[in-house]
This record gives C-alpha cells, structure tokens and sequence, in this order.
C-alpha cells in the first residue's frame, strides 16, 4: 500500500484499464518522443543547410543571392496576401476603424509592409554602399558577405513592419506608384541595352541569313504592335461612349510608333529597325497597361466584365517581367554598356561571369581582388531592389489605393493610369533621345 501510495497520480495512469490501453498509452508517448525527436533533427538538418548555403556565397555569386532574397520576399508577400487577413484583423493598431474593413484591405496592408521591410533593407544598403570605388573599401566585403546577418536583418525589418501605424503604410503605398514609374524607365533603360546588343551582334556577322533574321524579327514586332493596338481600340472605345481620352492615348502611342520608325531609318541617325520595333511593342503594352488600370465603372474601360481574369493575367505577366528585370539587372551589373557600371573603372568593360568557371579563376581572383576598382556602382544595384520592391507591391496590390477612416477600399484608379501612361510617354521620349543625341554633341559618347 505504501508503494502505491507513492505513484505520482500521472504515473497511475498507466497501470489502469486494460492491457492494449495500456499498450496503446505507451506506444502514443513512444510517437510523441519519437516526433520531437525527428522535428529536432529536421531543425537542425535546416539550420546546418542555411550556414552551407550562406557559406558557399561567393563574391561572384552575391548578385544571384541578392535575387534570391528578392523573390523571397514576393513569395513571403503572395503567402500573406491569402493567409493573413484574419489574423491582421485582431490586430489592434491596425484594425483600429469604427467599421471592420473587408478582407481585401487587409490583403492589400500585408503586401505593403511585407514590401516597405524589402524597400527599407535594400535602401539602408544602398546608403552604406555609397563612394564604395575599390574592393580595399571594407564595405565592398558586406555588400558581397555577411549573409546570415542580412537574412536575419530582413526578417527583423519586415516583422518590425506589422508594428508601425497605418499612416506610415498609406504614405508608402502613395510613394511606391511613383518609384514603380522610375523603375519602369530602369526597364527601359535596360531593355534598350539588351536590345541595341542584340541588333550589334546580328549585325556584326555580316551574312544575308542574320540580316533576313533581323527583318523577321522586327517585322513581327510591328505586326504584335498594330494588332495589340487595334484591340485596344476595340476594348477601350467602345461604340456609343465618348472616349476622347482613351481615344487620345492610343493615338499618341501610334504616333511615337511612326516617330521612331521615322527617325531610326533617317540616314543621319544610322539606326536600326529592330530597338524601335521592339520599343514601339513595350510602348503599346506600357498603353495597355494605363488603360486596363481605369476603374471598374468607367463606361469606356471594357474589360470591367472579365477583370477577374485580365488582372489574374496581368498579374502573372507583372511579376515574370519584373523578376526577369532584377534578374537582368544583376546579371548586366558588370557591363559598361548599363546604369550600373563604373565609368571610372578598367575593368567596368568586361564581362564578368556570376560564378567562378574554376577554382583557377577564384584563386587569381583572391589575389588581384584587393586592388581592383569595383566594376559596378554597388548603390544604384541596391537602389534597383527598392524600386522594384515598390514596383512588384503594386502589382500583388493591383495598384490600390489606401482606405480612409470608413474602410472602403477603392479599387484601380485614375492615378495609376497617369503614372503608367507618362511612363510610357518618358520611355518614346527616352529612346528618341537616345536617337539624336549624338547628332547634337557628337563630341560626347553615348
């Protein structure tokens, strides 16, 4: 009696009931332990996968992992747009409004502070980085090392987001539609090096086959060209609706299609067909992009019936373009032909690849790195990042506006249309510019 008197009652559990309840008791302990166990593993399995992977980031390969943590935080933003909208609701420094606003806005706020945490870490980089000219510069080695540290500065900035007033959001959300313009005209900047490039290598080979190509390939541009625009006009001026402005914004992008046709042949000019058909196709998607952003109940925006589906497709096309554009940005970062090469620098002319070919190249590398200038501006890359962090919040956003005290969310409107229209209208007057220029200061390099 003594002895069981001393049992814990937590212990006399499992002498009570039948043989298989006490044998089914005793294997769900043995499960439990058995669970933690392999969890505990898994953790540290991770956590030894995080050091190897932060470890093996090279000097060549920073860029990619600077993409890397960028599409991070599109993928940390998409997941929170679908799943944390009922747990933002009980937040009360959020949900601080008389009336509950509905679950779209709060989809839309936890876009926007998941996208200032990335626009607040790139920009903080990019402030460190400035004069950086050679790699004897200590923060050449934090812009290039330290991964485990910014990977954990990350997170802290985007948590620290979900802390912070609704007022700071709103004001970012504002600023964002206009640092998505400046990273549209990086896009262009970057699409005209490409394809000036292209139309240089093709022309380079000097054989009826690739100047046949060169035909093709422009001649298609403009056929995509004229055709989007026909259905422009077909879903944006509708019959029995006066649609002046739409009307007015078509037009106008025809007319830089003819202009850059125009000027590109002119015998002075020496240009090529292929960068302004290429050119004239963005500058109509740029058109498109305006038009489609017009709000819902205007008479003369006719895909209000399917803009469940436009949105889902313009969406899709938003953020592959947008990855493909910082992708591209890194990847261009070496080349002096881009916005973000150093001028000054020997080496700003050659072509650097991401990753090391041999472990030959990495030892030669190590050995002339600590007098080599910087082949690239280590500010303007991460000043890429922040534009495109406003840029892609905007589209996972469909370029909302932000709700005031009632709650009311109110969809696509007429600035978004402005900002994608002028954009448009800066990047014709960017490349016609790049067209003349060396006509009036010859004695300059462009």
């Amino acid at each position: 009696m003594m002895s069981w008197a001393l049992v814990k009652p937590r212990d006399l559990e499992l002498y009570e009931g039948s043989y298989d309840q006490r044998r089914q008791r005793s294997l769900g302990q043995f499960e439990m332990w058995a669970a933690s166990c392999v969890a505990s593993c898994c953790a540290a399995c991770a956590c030894e996968a995080c050091r190897s992977v932060v470890s093996g980031i090279s000097r060549r390969s920073a860029r990619i992992a600077y993409c890397g943590l960028f599409a991070m935080s599109l993928i940390v933003s998409w997941v929170l747009r679908e799943v944390a909208a009922p747990l933002m609701e009980k937040i009360p420094w959020i949900n601080h409004f008389h009336q509950t606003p509905n679950r779209e806005w709060f989809e839309t706020d936890a876009v926007l502070r998941v996208s200032l945490g990335n626009f607040l870490f790139f920009t903080i980089l990019a402030l460190i980085m400035i004069g950086v000219k050679d790699q004897k510069d200590p923060r050449d080695r934090l812009h290039h090392g330290g991964w485990m540290m910014k990977i954990v500065s990350w997170c802290l900035l985007v948590l620290f987001m979900f802390f912070i007033p609704n007022g700071i959001i709103s004001f970012y959300e504002t600023l964002s539609k206009f640092g998505s313009g400046l990273f549209l005209l990086v896009q262009v900047v970057l699409l005209l090096d490409f394809v000036h490039e292209w139309n240089d290598r093709w022309v380079k080979k000097d054989e009826q086959f690739w100047y046949i190509a060169l035909f093709i390939a422009s001649l298609t541009c403009y056929i995509a060209t004229f055709c989007f625009s026909g259905l422009l006009f077909h879903f944006f001026n509708p019959s029995g609706h006066d649609c002046g402005l739409n009307t007015f914004f078509i037009v106008t992008n025809l007319i830089f299609v003819f202009v850059f046709a125009i000027v590109a042949l002119h015998p002075m000019v020496n240009g090529s067909l292929l960068p302004a058909s290429v050119l004239s196709l963005y500058c109509t998607y740029l058109c498109y992009s305006g038009l489609a952003s017009e709000p819902r109940e205007y008479e003369c925006n006719g895909l209000h019936n399917h803009s469940k589906a436009i949105s889902t497709g313009r969406l899709a096309l938003g953020l592959f373009t947008t990855i493909l554009s910082v992708v591209y940005s890194a990847v261009r970062a070496g080349s002096s032909t881009t916005l973000l090469s150093a001028p000054s620098s020997p080496h700003a002319g050659v072509e650097n690849p991401l990753l090391p070919f041999s472990k030959m190249d990495e030892v030669e590398e190590k050995k002339e790195e600590r007098n080599r200038p910087v082949t690239y501006s280590y500010t303007f890359f991460h000043v890429i990042f922040s534009l495109a962090s406003m840029y892609s919040a905007m589209l996972l956003t469909g370029w909302s506006t932000s709700v005031g005290e009632s709650g009311k969310l109110v969809d696509v409107g007429w600035p978004s249309v402005w900002v994608r229209v002028v954009t448009g209208w800066a990047t014709a007057m960017l490349y016609i510019w790049s067209l003349v220029a060396p006509l009036i200061f010859p004695e300059r390099d462009f």
